[in-house]
Formats: C-alpha cells, sequence, structure tokens
C-alpha cells in the first residue's frame, strides 16, 4: 500500500474512532437545559481530530457527528427545521476548526471559532424555530425578545462547553501537542 492511501485510510479510521468517542463523551452530561443543549466535552474530539487532519476529513467527521447526534440524541427536534438547524447545521459546523490545523496553535484557535460557529446556528434557530416557546422569564430576567432569550439559552451552555473544551486543551497540549497537530504524519507524508 503506498503511502498516500495509507494516510487515507489512516484518516478514515481516526475519524470514525473520534466521532465514536465524541458520540460516547456525549452521554456524559454534566447538565442539561430543559429543552435541549447540555454541557459535555462532546465536540473536544471533533477538535482534535480537526486540528491533526485539517479541513476536508474534519468537516466529514463534523458530519457523521451531526448525523449521529440527530439518530441518537434528538429528542428535542420537534420539526424539520430544528432537526436540520440544531443538528445537521450546528454540529456540522465544527468542521471549519480544522481550518487552522497548521497553526501551531490551531486546536486553540478551532476550538473557538467551532463553537462560535456552533453557537451562532443554535443562536439563528433558537430566536426563529423556537420562539415560539420563550418563557416570560429566565434566568431570572423578563424576556421581551426571542433573539435576547435565545443568546442567554444556547449561550448558557455554549460558552460553558468551549470553555471546558479549551480546559482539556491545555492539559492534553503539552504532553500530546505533536501528535494533536499531525507531527507523526508529516512524518509519514515524507516517505
Amino acid at each position: 500500500m503506498n503511502s498516500k492511501s495509507h494516510l487515507k485510510l489512516r484518516a478514515l479510521c481516526e475519524g470514525a474512532l473520534f466521532v465514536a468517542l465524541a458520540q460516547a463523551i456525549g452521554y456524559l452530561k454534566l447538565f442539561e437545559l430543559p429543552q435541549g443543549g447540555s454541557i459535555t466535552l462532546s465536540m473536544l474530539p471533533i477538535f482534535i481530530y480537526c486540528a491533526r487532519w485539517g479541513f476536508g476529513p474534519g468537516m466529514l467527521a463534523s458530519i457523521v457527528f451531526s448525523v449521529l447526534q440527530l439518530l441518537l440524541d434528538g429528542a428535542y427536534a420537534w420539526g424539520w427545521q430544528s432537526m436540520v438547524g440544531d443538528y445537521i447545521v450546528a454540529f456540522s459546523v465544527l468542521g471549519v476548526a480544522g481550518l487552522f490545523h497548521k497553526n501551531k496553535y490551531g486546536l486553540f484557535i478551532g476550538t473557538v471559532v467551532g463553537s462560535v460557529a456552533r453557537f451562532l446556528v443554535h443562536y439563528v434557530v433558537g430566536a426563529t424555530v423556537w420562539a415560539e416557546y420563550m418563557p416570560p422569564e429566565f434566568f431570572g430576567m423578563t424576556m421581551t425578545t426571542p433573539w435576547f432569550y435565545s443568546a442567554l439559552y444556547n449561550g448558557s451552555f455554549m460558552l460553558i462547553d468551549m470553555l471546558l473544551c479549551l480546559a482539556v486543551c491545555a492539559i492534553l497540549f503539552k504532553p500530546m501537542g505533536k501528535y494533536i497537530r499531525g507531527e507523526d504524519l508529516m512524518a509519514q507524508k515524507a516517505k
């Protein structure tokens, strides 16, 4: 087997493992909001995979993860708009983290960009699709607009998710940085 096809096979195998790990970690919820959205580290394996392999493979892994999220955790999708927005699009955009894989700190930049992209999708879907479910009060504040409610609701778990991912990335980066950055793959590409 030549080096190029070996790398493609390795990317697919690692992608399957990282997506499975992300799905499994997603079941370990630290906190769950009543209408969906939870605090987990499920995005972390996707971000690590994106930092390691780049945009194309990262997008593929993110899309597969989004389908698994919908099929296995889509209890809150009450219509096609929510299925597409809150699951397929929201989890697929995590793959934009792969755009930064050539940067030494691409894992951190990608984690922030991917998390913000996912938040923006949830924010728009929350303010449009879920607007009719806006309570009169949330976090002790009177809700007057679905845009503000969506920012609070989705920001409450997405910000914590992002910060948790960044904290674990910081812990893993020193001992595993060369693997996260894909430096072991560079040696194989050179052969």
